[in-house]
């Protein structure tokens, strides 16, 4: 994706807005947070700060750390299942907690969650437990993304339990297909662990592109994401 740091909304220090590769315009990108902060702080020449980003999925606040690492308060997700939104019934109040699913003759178990963007989260199908390595996410990927249970489309994330603290996790994501990383998703795959009871609350979510390590604080009931953000290359682009 293509993420403009543009000026800033009211008390906030900048906006962000981040657009897929198919041209689609997501609320937020966790991974491209951190990568916008890493930039402005590089640009500035500024020290470890926290910074106020409004994005349309509202207020995000990442801090660069002084090891180099970029923690972002994520905010509190999203649980009501029509806010998500999908049209999944509700299994625990108004949330939609390993609720099954059918695509392409498999039932998954589905966990629904929004982190300003829409996710749909399964550790289980045919009542077994996810193995991400034995995942055709290229045939089953769109048919979740472009299901219509999910009338906003859907991120999707694959989970593999390693132990209450660790989880594996591939994601499709709404608008980019197979990534190396989703933040939000990282996000929203410990949230739906916590609820199904699988996972705690405090757990490192290891994806293609490397791990991250994600909080989900009762005290607040916020969000925590801590990875990095690094250079990987600069240049100029010439926009006809």
């Amino acid at each position: 994706g293509v993420i403009f740091a543009l000026p800033p909304v009211g008390d906030t220090d900048l906006t962000m807005r981040i657009y897929n590769s198919d041209g689609s315009e997501p609320e937020m990108c966790g991974n491209g947070i951190r990568c916008l902060a890493r930039f402005v702080a590089d640009v500035d020449g500024a020290a470890a700060r926290k910074y106020k980003i409004h994005t349309l999925a509202g207020l995000i606040q990442p801090e660069l750390l002084p090891d180099g690492q970029v923690c972002v308060d994520m905010g509190e997700p999203i649980l009501e299942g029509p806010k998500v939104p999908t049209t999944l019934q509700p299994t625990q109040g108004s949330t939609v907690v390993e609720q099954g699913l059918t695509v392409d003759g498999r039932t998954y178990a589905m966990t629904c969650v929004s982190m300003g963007n829409p996710h749909a989260i399964t550790y289980s199908v045919d009542g077994q437990p996810i193995k991400v390595d034995g995942l055709d996410i290229f045939t089953i990927g769109p048919k979740f993304e472009n299901n219509p249970v999910f009338p906003a489309r859907t991120n999707t994330e694959f989970v593999e339990v390693l132990s209450r603290s660790h989880v594996r996790m591939v994601v499709w994501e709404r608008g980019a297909g197979r990534t190396l990383a989703c933040g939000t998703g990282a996000c929203a795959t410990v949230v739906a662990g916590v609820l199904e009871g699988k996972i705690d609350r405090k757990c490192q979510v290891d994806l293609p592109g490397g791990p991250l390590h994600i909080e989900w604080r009762e005290l607040d009931n916020h969000i925590y994401m801590t990875g990095p953000a690094e250079l990987a290359f600069q240049g100029m682009v010439a926009v006809q």
